[in-house]
């Protein structure tokens, strides 16, 4: 009898390299690409200013990366804030490298590599400002250009905020169609009227925890869209209300879905029907009409039903409350940075940046190797491939090599029949354009990235350099691939457990709010929903942390094992903490059930504790 033949599984971090995000073409961003780096280039090179424009074009092409699908408010935030953080490391790095040796150097940029790595830890953003921080840093103080410090720092957030300005300028399909000042905000508002509706269809299958995972990303994603300037507590646009009104409508329409999926008895199609309608009055700008209301036999349906006549009433008188906004206090950033994550962040971003600067520095004053003019090119390299956030870090340098090795023949291709520097421009601008949609995949967009600086280089005036990019590249690999698994002080896998202690401490709170309150009044319900927010949020960002450990090599893939078993126990524990919040408000007592499987909830995560399980703080509740 023949045996079958051993199925063959391809490895995390192998898989996780091979991994490309799907989705439409985002036009309108392909469109700012095209408009940004290019005319920049082509307007200083008319003005007989070409480094500067140089610099300008890098800044603009540095927020393209950042320019991602999002509400034109948020892109305020998410584009501005690196762009303030790399002008300042241009100044840095600019001033350190005309007036210290490279010994000093060296030093100083691994000391901005450890600031720059911890604050990273803090979020996206912050990790966006902490990579253009390194880059700016390293490019200041490497690429030969005439101009003063204070002259590239201009024109580095002049470039940066040319891409700002389109971004907030230019319409997008979703402004057309209705109110300008809202491209994404309504789309975010609707999907999650939508995702509700999908959980009340999934409840009691074996696809209400996706659907439950799926409401999450969907108010996280909205929360994100309506957090930009001007949608505020104090807003005094009546259009701004009444959105910011049919987000806080959806919380306790959340809330119910989720009490429904873990009770896990199946509801008819009305059910979902409401929440359907909902979403099409926020997409469309229009009243509710009547909503189908579900049964009242249970008291999950009845808070279904009250959520849904909350929501028509909030969505004609379009008040209500500050519910969106994030609140983190200078003491939890603060935490975060100088914690065990953080730490662990910053040494190993300070060290990989340190250590390239360091060889690149000898490698450069050595006289078998030549005055190489891009010498900067290897610690910049360094920082994106260093960074945990970003990705695995053999995905990461397997698809840097692949992407740079492509990106230099291709650049050397175009390099040889292109003319100059009106071929070398428009190349600019066409991988300008193609930024967007190459940041799904890492190798995609190095190979972009690197056709783009390969072009600025020649416009600058210097000659070819496709191999020395590749060389670069591939030495910052090797350093990046050493350094990052060399033993560390402390405990690895500080990043996982910092998520998991914030996601444990989220989740403990939320339980001792919802078994502690003693009057289910409006202003204690918005606290409870703004902690249930917090706790889901905090699960979804341990989820994503740990997901990424898992791809990395086993060396390090170790650290964090055993952290999604401890996720999945948190989530049952908030959606339980759910159920009963809903429960308490009907009847103002817990079933027997409710209780039993929340003492079963936190008698695990107690046991996972004392076996040691990674970042599990105390949750000393009684219920």
């Amino acid at each position: 009898m023949s045996r079958p033949a051993p199925a063959f599984h391809i490895p995390p971090w192998l898989a996780h390299a091979l991994r490309t995000q799907r989705g439409p073409v985002p036009w309108p961003a392909v469109v700012r690409g095209a408009l940004s780096s290019g005319p920049l280039l082509l307007v200083a090179v008319l003005a007989d200013r070409t480094s500067l424009g140089v610099v300008a074009a890098i800044a603009a092409m540095l927020a393209g990366i950042n320019d991602r699908p999002g509400s034109r408010r948020t892109s305020v935030r998410r584009l501005g804030v690196p762009a303030l953080a790399g002008a300042g490391g241009m100044l840095v790095g600019t001033y350190a490298g005309d007036h210290v040796g490279a010994v000093a150097l060296s030093v100083l940029l691994t000391l901005v590599g450890l600031v720059a790595g911890g604050m990273s830890a803090v979020g996206p953003v912050a990790s966006g400002a902490g990579t253009q921080l390194l880059v700016a840093a390293a490019i200041g103080a490497g690429m030969p250009l005439p101009d003063e410090g204070w002259q590239r720092t201009l024109a580095y957030l002049a470039g940066a905020g040319w891409l700002l300005g389109l971004r907030l300028v230019l319409p997008t399909p979703g402004a057309i169609a209705g109110d300008f000042r809202f491209d994404g905000e309504r789309e975010a508002v609707a999907d999650v009227y939508d995702a509700v509706a999908g959980l009340l269809d999934a409840v009691g299958t074996a696809h209400a925890t996706a659907r439950r995972a799926a409401l999450t990303a969907a108010l996280d994603h909205a929360q994100d869209a309506l957090a930009g300037p001007r949608l505020r507590r104090y807003a005094t646009s009546a259009a701004e209300r009444r959105l910011h009104a049919q987000y806080a409508a959806a919380l306790p329409l959340a809330e119910a879905a989720t009490a429904l999926a873990w009770a896990g008895e199946a509801l008819s199609e009305r059910a979902s029907e409401g929440p359907r309608r909902l979403a099409a009055a926020v997409r469309g700008n229009t009243h509710t009409g009547p909503l189908p209301a579900p049964n009242r036999n249970a008291p999950a349906l009845r808070a279904l039903d009250d959520a849904l006549l909350h929501a028509a009433e909030a969505f004609d008188r379009g008040k209500g409350a500050d519910l969106h906004t994030r609140r983190r206090t200078a003491r939890t950033l603060l935490r975060t940075v100088f914690g065990a994550g953080g730490r662990e962040y910053g040494l190993r971003v300070g060290l990989c940046f340190g250590a390239s600067a360091a060889v690149a520095q000898a490698l450069h004053h050595a006289q078998w190797y030549g005055q190489h003019e891009h010498w900067y090119w290897l610690p910049a390299t360094a920082v994106f491939l260093v960074k945990p956030d970003l990705g695995p870090l053999v995905s990461r340098v397997l698809c840097r090599a692949a992407g740079t090795v492509l990106g230099a023949l291709v650049f050397a291709g175009f390099a040889a029949v292109l003319p100059r520097p009106e071929g070398l421009i428009a190349l600019v601008a066409v991988s300008g354009a193609l930024i967007p949609v190459a940041t799904r995949h890492f190798a995609a967009q190095t190979a972009v990235v690197t056709v783009l600086v390969l072009a600025l280089v020649m416009v600058g005036g210097e000659p070819q350099a496709s191999v020395s990019r590749i060389g670069e590249t591939l030495l910052a690999c090797a350093i990046v691939l050493i350094v990052g698994h060399l033993p560390m002080p402390g405990q690895r896998g500080g990043g996982v457990r910092a998520r998991l202690a914030a996601a444990g401490g989220a989740a403990q709170a939320y339980l001792a709010h919802v078994l502690h309150e003693t009057d289910a009044d409006s202003a204690t319900r918005a606290v409870r929903w703004t902690l249930r927010r917090g706790a889901y949020r905090a699960l979804a960002e341990a989820r994503a942390a740990i997901a990424l450990a898992a791809a990395e090599l086993p060396a390090l893939a170790r650290h964090s094992e055993g952290a999604d078993e401890i996720v999945a126990v948190l989530e049952r524990l908030v959606d339980t903490t759910t159920a009963c919040a809903v429960h308490l408000d009907d009847t103002g007592r817990l079933t027997p059930r409710h209780t039993e499987r929340l003492t079963e909830l936190l008698d695990e995560l107690a046991k996972r504790r004392d076996r040691g399980g990674p970042g599990l703080p105390d949750l000393p509740i009684a219920v």
